[in-house]
């Protein structure tokens, strides 16, 4: 053990001999790993931090949670356009039918958008604002966190009453951090409405603003004004499955129930669509894997030119070290200790091109996470040690050939 751990000693500092009298070959040779390490990391950590900012958005929306639309997410819209345009939208009297008949569902809520609305208050108007109209089990159903205030109760929701939430930045926008929003009269779509609530700062995400940008108002208060049934509003039904029960059995019950609401023949289809996040999550991965795949291949590419500069670097070593070799042969060195050194020296030099092509993705992901506000890029302990691993096996690969040549010569 310890005249292994002697060879070990003596290959690094053979290594690092090496690098001090060869500068320019050695560091174009270890600068070939360090670009193949930066680019197969690199793409992984973009990777990664993208998904996870992806999938945590969704998670945001709930596992056990069916999405009622016209349009299924699992096929591409475009190749049925005309049969999905000619489904209607969800409606509130689909959604009171699912409210009333449908035990296994434990929430149910409906929202519509209204694009570029303005708010006002006092001499200060936001302009393009989203305004999300829902009834009042949306903010449960999403998880809402309030800042400040509380939500729209079941029978302002019912009545309709004049009382809205805000998003964190809109609050902002209008009364700034020092001023309360809570109980201000702002005008909206040109009437008078309350803020009861300031909705938690979310911040960004691939996926958007999150509710920082919007705002929230009863769903009966806008059906007053507007019709609501117009798909120029993209209403939708939010279901959340009772305790204990699987989606499969509420996606049953719901269209049961959705089919008797719009008087559906026995043999026609249904004109209505149930999704769940699971569509879109195994989408998600099928992209991500294509991605992942094309990172991959260009990665190992760059580490194989790498590799060959290092097989290179390591061959017109063992060609200068030639009497070296015969000199230690002669006093008795065993050829395994001759190719276990020369190995070390590949592996050595190759370790040392993956530390500095880690260190070059850490810097990227610092540099990254200053102007990146949308997710967080994020190095990993996995990828370093895929890092790691990889520069330990191509040190293997390209130091295996010249260090048995070493071994191999005739004292």
């Amino acid at each position: 053990m310890l005249s292994l751990l002697n060879l070990l000693t003596e290959a690094v500092v053979q290594a690092l001999q090496e690098l001090w009298n060869n500068k320019l070959r050695a560091f174009l040779s270890v600068l070939g790993i360090t670009i193949g390490i930066f680019c197969v990391i690199s793409v992984q950590m973009m990777l990664d931090s993208v998904e996870r900012n992806v999938r945590q958005s969704f998670q945001k929306l709930g596992d056990d949670v069916l999405f009622i639309d016209r349009i299924p997410w699992a096929e591409d819209p475009d190749m049925n356009w005309w049969k999905y345009a000619k489904r209607p939208v969800p409606s509130y009297e689909d959604y009171q039918a699912i409210e009333k008949k449908v035990p296994t569902v434990d929430k149910v809520a409906i929202r519509s958008f209204l694009m570029q609305q303005e708010i006002k208050y006092r001499g200060t108007t936001l302009d393009n604002v989203l305004m999300v109209a829902s009834t009042h089990h949306f903010s449960e159903i999403l998880d809402m966190e309030l800042a400040e205030g509380r939500f729209f109760s079941p029978i302002e929701s019912q009545l309709g009453t004049a009382v809205v939430l805000v998003g964190y930045d809109v609050a902002e926008e209008l009364f700034g951090q020092a001023e309360a929003a809570v109980g201000k009269e702002v005008r909206i779509m040109g009437r008078r409405m309350v803020i009861i609530g300031v909705i938690k700062k979310e911040g960004k995400s691939l996926l958007g603003e999150g509710f920082d940008q919007l705002v929230l108002l009863p769903y009966n208060y806008m059906r007053r004004y507007v019709d609501t049934n117009s798909e120029a509003f993209m209403p939708l039904i939010i279901a959340k499955a009772a305790p204990g029960v699987s989606l499969d059995r509420v996606q049953d019950d719901i269209t049961g129930v959705l089919r008797g609401q719009r008087k559906l023949r026995p043999r026609e289809t249904e004109n209505f669509a149930i999704n769940r996040i699971s569509l879109l999550t195994g989408l998600i991965d099928a992209v991500f894997l294509v991605i992942d795949l094309a990172g991959w291949l260009i990665g190992i590419f760059s580490i194989l030119v790498g590799g060959f500069g290092i097989a290179n670097i390591m061959f017109v070593s063992v060609k200068e070290r030639t009497g070296i070799i015969g000199i230690k042969k002669s006093l008795g060195a065993k050829s395994y200790f001759i190719l276990f050194e020369f190995l070390t020296e590949a592996i050595f030099l190759c370790l040392l091109g993956g530390t500095l092509g880690l260190a070059a993705v850490f810097l990227l992901s610092l540099l990254g996470n200053t102007y990146i506000d949308s997710f967080d890029l994020l190095l990993s302990s996995q990828n370093i040690i895929v890092g790691f691993a990889l520069s330990f096996v191509i040190g293997i690969i390209a130091g295996f050939i010249p260090a048995l040549n070493a071994a191999r010569m005739n004292p």
